[in-house]
C-alpha cells in the first residue's frame, strides 16, 4: 500500500474532535492582483469523469481567449493523471499525486475540486487556507456542518468560492426570479422538481477499469476522512453508491434542483426535513434507487421526488412554482407564467394580459457558469453560486439525508444554526378564526 500522505494525516488529527482549524492564507497568490489582461493559473483537483470535463473546457477556453492557463493537475490514480497531462499538454512536474503539493504553488490563483464527496471539505479548506480562489463541484459538501465551515473560511480569506452546480446559470431560474420579485405570483406557497433517469444496469454503474488497482490507485489517500475499508474497485469508480462517499440521489442529482429553487425563491434555511424512497430496483448499492424528499421552510415548501430505475417523470413533473395568485411554469424555451382565477384583474393590471410567456433563450449552462465564476475572480465579486447559498441548500440536502437514515423527520434552527433533537411543534395562530368576516360576494 503507499505511504499515508500528509493530507489524510493532517485531516483526520484535526478533524477528529471536530472541524479542521483553518491556517492564515500563506501562498503569494493570496496577494497576487489579476489584471484585465492577465491569464488566471488554475489547477484542477480530480481529473476523473467531472474533472476532465472541466479540465477540457478550461483548455479549450484557454486556446481560445488566453485569459486562462492551466497550470497544474491533481489525481491518485496514474492514468487519469497521465491522460490529464496528455490533455493539457503540461510538464511532469506539473502533474501531482498530493494536492497540498499542488495548493503550495505560488503560480495557482485558483482550482477547480471535482473530487468524491466526502474530500470536498478537507480539501475546500485548504485550499482556501492557501489563498486560493475555489471552484467547488456540487454537493458543496458532506455534510451540512462542513458547508457551514467553508462558508465562514470564505468570509475569513477574503476569496471567491463558486458551487459547481450549473444550473444556478440556466436562465430560466433568473428570470423566474424576476417574476416574483414583481409580485405576479405573490407569496410563494410550494414548489416541486425532478431530477429522474433509468438504466438497465442501474444508475452510477461506471465502467471499472482493469488497470484500476491498488498498484496504481492509492486507495489510502481516495478514503481520506471516510471508513477505513480493504480495497474494492467498485467503492472507488462507483462510489456515489455508497453512503461513506456520496449521499446518492440527493447530493448528486437534488443539489441540482433545489439550488436554483433557492436563488429564484429565496428560501433560506429549512426548518423541517422528512425524506422516503428504497432500493426497489438496483440492489448492488447502499443508496435509494428511488427517493423523495420534503423540504419545509417558514412560508414554504419544497417536494424532491425522483428515481433512478424510470426516468417518465422529467416530461410528466417539470419545475413549478406555486403561489397564492399565480404559477410559475418552467416550459421548454422559457417560462408559463399564470394567475388564480380570484387574482387575474390584478394579474392583467400588472402584465397587461391574461397569461404571460416568457421566452428565455437556450445557453450553455456550463459556459456561463465557469466565466462567472473566472469574472468573480477578477472583480472580486461574489459568484451567483456564493458559499452562503450553498451552505443554505446543503443543510436542506444533508438533514434529507440524515431523515431517510433515521427514519424520522429533521428540524433546524435558522436563527441559531442548529440541527434540533426533535422537531418542534408547527406554530399554531392565537386568535386565528376570530373576527372573522364574510368576504363581499360579487
Amino acid at each position: 500500500m503507499p505511504e499515508l500522505k500528509p493530507s489524510r494525516r493532517r485531516f483526520l488529527g484535526t478533524a477528529a474532535a471536530g472541524l479542521a482549524v483553518p491556517r492564515p492564507a500563506t501562498a503569494a497568490s493570496a496577494n497576487r492582483v489579476i489584471g484585465a489582461n492577465d491569464r488566471i493559473n488554475i489547477g484542477f483537483i480530480g481529473v476523473g469523469g467531472r474533472g476532465r470535463g472541466h479540465l477540457r473546457r478550461i483548455y479549450a477556453r484557454s486556446q481560445e481567449q488566453a485569459d486562462v492557463q492551466v497550470v497544474a493537475v491533481c489525481d491518485i490514480y496514474s492514468k487519469r493523471k497521465e491522460r490529464a497531462r496528455l490533455m493539457a499538454k503540461l510538464a511532469p512536474k506539473d502533474v501531482h499525486h498530493e494536492y497540498l503539493d499542488m495548493l503550495s504553488r505560488e503560480d495557482v490563483d485558483a482550482v477547480y475540486i471535482s473530487s468524491p464527496d466526502h474530500w470536498h471539505a478537507p480539501m475546500t479548506f485548504d485550499a482556501l487556507d492557501s489563498g486560493k480562489d475555489v471552484y467547488l463541484e456540487k454537493p458543496m459538501t458532506y455534510t451540512l456542518h462542513e458547508a457551514q465551515e467553508v462558508a465562514k473560511r470564505v468570509r475569513l480569506h477574503k476569496r471567491v468560492l463558486q458551487v459547481g452546480s450549473q444550473h444556478l446559470s440556466e436562465q430560466r431560474y433568473h428570470r423566474a426570479r424576476e417574476v416574483i420579485e414583481k409580485g405576479w405570483i405573490g407569496q410563494p406557497l410550494w414548489t416541486q422538481n425532478t431530477y429522474s433517469r433509468n438504466s438497465l444496469y442501474g444508475e452510477w454503474n461506471y465502467r471499472i477499469d482493469e488497470e484500476g488497482t491498488p498498484k496504481n490507485i492509492d486507495w489510502n489517500l481516495f478514503q481520506g476522512p471516510a471508513p477505513a475499508r480493504e480495497f474494492n474497485a467498485d467503492r472507488y469508480f462507483r462510489w456515489r453508491k455508497y453512503w461513506d462517499y456520496s449521499g446518492g440521489i440527493a447530493t448528486d442529482l437534488f443539489y441540482h434542483r433545489l439550488a436554483p429553487l433557492e436563488f429564484a425563491i429565496g428560501m433560506g434555511f429549512p426548518t423541517r426535513v422528512s425524506a422516503n424512497g428504497g432500493i426497489y430496483v438496483h440492489k448492488d448499492r447502499e443508496v435509494p434507487d428511488t427517493y423523495s424528499t420534503n423540504i419545509e421552510y417558514e412560508d414554504h415548501y419544497a417536494l424532491l421526488s425522483a428515481s433512478m430505475a424510470s426516468a417518465a417523470a422529467n416530461q410528466w413533473m417539470p419545475p413549478v412554482i406555486y403561489g397564492h395568485e399565480g404559477t410559475i411554469q418552467f416550459v421548454p424555451g422559457g417560462l408559463a407564467v399564470f394567475p388564480e382565477h380570484q387574482f387575474r384583474k390584478k394579474f392583467e393590471a400588472a402584465t397587461g394580459a391574461p397569461e404571460v410567456l416568457i421566452p428565455v433563450e437556450r445557453r450553455d449552462m456550463d459556459d456561463d457558469h465557469t466565466s462567472n465564476f473566472l469574472d468573480c475572480v477578477r472583480s472580486r465579486k461574489d459568484p451567483v453560486f456564493d458559499a452562503d447559498m450553498g451552505y443554505k441548500v446543503m443543510t436542506a440536502i444533508d438533514l434529507g439525508v440524515k431523515s431517510y437514515r433515521q427514519n424520522k423527520v429533521m428540524a433546524f434552527d435558522a436563527r441559531r444554526e442548529l440541527v434540533l433533537d426533535e422537531a418542534p411543534d408547527r406554530p399554531s395562530y392565537e386568535g386565528s378564526g376570530k373576527n372573522y368576516k364574510e368576504p363581499p360576494r360579487r
